[in-house]
C-alpha cells in the first residue's frame, strides 16, 4: 500500500518536513498507526491534531487505502 502523509503549521515545523509517502504491506492501517509509523515515536496520535484522508476530516479510527492522502493538522487557534 502507498500513501502520502502531509503536515500542516507547528506539526510540519516540528518534524521537519512537509510530507512522506509510506509504503507499507499487509493489514490495513488506520489514520492513527500511520501516524505512529511516520512520527517516529511510540508515542499515539495527540487528542487536539485534525486528520483527514483525501480532504476530508475523519477519527483517527479511519481506515487507510492505497493511494490514500493523510493530512495532520494541529488545532486551529485564533482571536
Amino acid at each position: 500500500m502507498s500513501i502520502t502523509v502531509k503536515y500542516f503549521a507547528s506539526l510540519r515545523e516540528s518534524l521537519g518536513r512537509r510530507e512522506d509517502r509510506l509504503e507499507t504491506e499487509g493489514a490495513a492501517l488506520t489514520v492513527a498507526e500511520v501516524w505512529k509509523k511516520v512520527s517516529g515515536t511510540a508515542g499515539t496520535l495527540p487528542p487536539d491534531v485534525l486528520t483527514a484522508v483525501n480532504m476530508e476530516y475523519v477519527k483517527p479510527d479511519a481506515v487507510v487505502k492505497d493511494g490514500d492522502e493523510i493530512a495532520f493538522f494541529p488545532p486551529v487557534t485564533g482571536g
